[in-house]
């Protein structure tokens, strides 16, 4: 009777692994597919190569790391396999490095968004394309230096011969998890959140104010805002799906660390790690959805290389800064 309820609980195990693989793999499938279309519809596009979508396609990149690199690593951990207490600790700061990456570029393109109707007649001059690609660099170092936090010594307790003995490689038995609810959830996750959704409320009350005042409005002014009130709706949703993903993992690490007592099943840790990695493939979806202009550049790219047909309608281009004549109020509500 042993024999077999031993049997039945390695065979349940397998099969939990199989369908965990499974949906990590197509979840990085997707991820991976969406967002190299975005980078080819940014590419292809002209009017899509300002400020607002350098940060859209670092965004797109690290969407695409997180199905080429943390899925597949994430996959690894699962499985248990023995490695060294400071291999395991790498493997596992590289899944918070993407992470931080995609926050940070949530956070530029929010930044950019609030300039583009705060300041619009000096946007162009202030929000260069060498400026964003600087400020894109600068996002990627910071992730990478806040991910490898952990490797400086914030991490749990290491064996006595950590650089020869082997330990049983998961996430929680390398990553403290004073680290992950101060430093990279209350730190790095809720701060740039806070910031975003205070620059989202100040960027549609601007919006809203300047289509309010039709005395004084000029028809190129009411255009121009009425389309960065479009594109501002379709980045609050990114904001939106990647806080409704990330933040369920986060508060049930919150529980287990601060209430002791507590346990969350690892059904429930599964479904949050599925959630957080399928965010990566739900902004291309938002994007084609949302974005008339990425629309039409991906049906171009979809009937050229796919369908093989070639397609006569001309790209839209987005719309550009405002001027000084169109707009010279606005600087100073």
């Amino acid at each position: 009777m042993a024999n077999t309820s031993t049997q039945e609980v390695i065979e349940k195990g397998e099969k939990i692994d199989v369908m965990y693989i499974t949906i990590e793999s197509t979840i990085a499938l997707a991820s991976v597919i969406g967002n190299v279309l975005v980078v080819l519809v940014v590419a292809k596009n002209q009017g899509m190569r300002d400020p607002t979508f350098c940060f859209i396609v670092s965004l797109a990149l690290a969407d695409i790391a997180v199905g080429v690199l943390v899925i597949p690593l994430a996959v690894v951990i699962s499985l248990g396999l023995m490695t060294s207490f400071y291999t395991c600790l790498f493997i596992s700061c590289l899944l918070l490095m993407i992470t931080q990456s995609s926050i940070l570029s949530l956070l530029a393109i929010a930044i950019d968004r609030f300039l583009r109707v705060k300041i619009p007649t000096r946007y162009s001059t202030v929000v260069t394309q060498q400026r964003a690609w600087v400020a894109v660099g600068m996002c990627w170092i910071l992730s990478f230096l806040t991910g490898l936090v952990p490797m400086t010594g914030w991490h749990r307790s290491t064996p006595k011969n950590a650089s020869t003995e082997l330990i049983e490689c998961q996430f929680i038995n390398v990553i403290s998890l004073n680290y992950m609810v101060y430093f990279n959830f209350f730190g790095w996750v809720v701060a740039p959140l806070t910031i975003m959704a205070g620059l989202y409320a100040e960027i549609f009350r601007i919006i809203r104010r300047q289509l309010n005042r039709r005395a004084e409005a000029t028809l190129d002014s009411s255009r121009y805002y009425r389309k960065e009130l479009n594109l501002a709706k379709s980045l609050a949703l990114v904001l939106f799906l990647f806080a409704l993903c990330w933040l369920p993992l986060h508060i049930m690490n919150c529980i287990v660390f601060f209430c002791t007592k507590c346990s969350v099943p690892r059904s429930a840790f599964f479904v949050g790690i599925f959630m957080s990695h399928g965010n990566s493939a739900l902004n291309p979806l938002v994007y084609a959805f949302r974005i008339q202009r990425f629309r039409d550049t991906l049906c171009q790219i979809i009937q050229r290389f796919v369908l093989c047909r070639t397609s006569t309608s001309p790209i839209q281009h987005g719309a550009g800064p405002i001027t000084e004549k169109t707009q010279a109020t606005t600087e100073r509500q």
